[in-house]
């Protein structure tokens, strides 16, 4: 199964007519019983992602009553859902809102992402950002570009290899555990400077059109990466799991690191693991 023009037009603008009816219309507008915590208090889980979500999918069965549909907030209620994500025929994968806590928070630095897996192999990813009113778009073999509101498509690519010193990154040290946790915080003084938007949507935009060279991500939920490892691949890049191995959308764990190539994945697992 080929994922042609047509079908990521309309993914695309099913993201966007779910930004518009279930998303837009609550940013800075929720009410006290619309944000819950799952986890923590920088977990959350906000009326317009779970309306997001039933519309998105809601669509999706329509069109493709055969596919599994792997959707963040659906799988917090039921983690057995992801279970067969590396084997379907055809899965979508979605984040209705990525980037809640800046959602909850008022701060317009959030996205709606989905991924198209086929036989354990991410084939398409879209990011939408609804503020913005554009989309950043990747397909296997073909590139990545932004598609801009007024139409008009820009080809991206990633951030030209530069030493570490020169690097602009980000560690998501949250996730990780002591001694890791100290050890990257320290080696991540190496670099030239962070950015850290609590946003992966956002993050690896800025990755994928060259504006920073890397991320370490630890939660490997996929939701959160597949979109944007998919589209930084398109873009030029290199990513891989910590160890090494191939990142798969069946992985839960393990780590990635994001970077411009795999020289610099290289020079950037040394220097930032260094004792």
């Amino acid at each position: 199964m080929i994922f042609d023009d047509r079908a990521i037009d309309w993914l695309a603008e099913l993201l966007a007519d779910a930004a518009k009816a279930e998303i837009m219309p609550r940013f800075r507008r929720l009410g006290e019983g619309d944000v819950r915590q799952k986890t923590s208090a920088a977990d959350l889980v906000t009326e317009a992602d779970v309306n997001a979500e039933r519309l998105i999918t809601a669509k999706l069965r329509e069109r493709y009553p055969k596919a599994m549909i792997v959707g963040e907030e659906a799988c917090s209620d039921n983690p057995a859902l992801l279970q067969g994500l590396g084997d379907a025929d055809l899965a979508f994968v979605v984040d209705p809102v990525d980037g809640t806590f800046n959602f909850a928070s008022g701060v317009p630095l959030f996205g709606v992402m989905l991924s198209v897996v086929i036989k354990g192999e991410t084939v398409a990813g879209i990011i939408h950002d609804p503020v913005g009113k554009d989309w950043l778009i990747g397909a296997k073999g073909a590139g990545s570009h932004i598609r801009h509101a007024h139409g008009a498509l820009e080809k991206v690519h990633v951030a030209d290899a530069v030493p570490v010193s020169q690097m602009t990154g980000s560690v998501s040290w949250q996730y990780l555990a002591e001694p890791q946790r100290s050890l990257l915080a320290r080696n991540q003084t190496k670099t030239l400077t962070q950015f850290g938007y609590r946003c992966a949507a956002h993050e690896y935009r800025l990755l994928a059109s060259g504006h920073a060279h890397f991320v370490v991500y630890n939660k490997l939920m996929p939701w959160d990466h597949l979109v944007g490892v998919l589209i930084h691949a398109e873009a030029g890049g290199y990513t891989a799991r910590i160890d090494g191995s191939a990142y798969l959308p069946s992985h839960v764990d393990g780590g990635i690191l994001v970077a411009p190539d795999r020289e610099s994945w290289q020079e950037l697992r040394r220097e930032l693991w260094a004792d």
